[in-house]
C-alpha cells in the first residue's frame, strides 16, 4: 500500500488506483486477480468499439491491466 502522506497530492489518484488494486488482489489472491484483470481487459476493449462505451471501456481496461500486473508481481 502507498502511504498518502509520503505521496504528492497531484499523485494521490494514482495511488488511490494503486491501493485499490492492492486491496483487490488482497482479497481475491493472486491467481484469482489475474483472472479478473484479464476479464477485465478483455470487457473493456470490447466496449472501447462503441464510442460511447470508450469513456468506461477505456479506464476498466487499464484497471485491468493493472490487476493482472500486480497478480504476477
Amino acid at each position: 500500500m502507498i502511504d498518502y502522506k509520503k505521496t504528492h497530492w497531484l499523485l494521490w489518484p494514482f495511488a488511490f488506483v494503486w491501493n485499490l488494486v492492492a486491496y483487490i488482489l488482497m482479497l481475491t489472491g493472486r491467481f484469482t486477480a489475474v483472472i479478473l484483470g484479464l476479464v477485465f481487459i478483455i470487457v473493456g476493449v470490447v466496449l472501447s468499439v462503441t464510442v460511447v462505451g470508450a469513456c468506461v471501456g477505456v479506464p476498466l481496461a487499464l484497471l485491468g491491466l493493472l490487476l493482472a500486473i500486480r497478480g504476477l508481481w
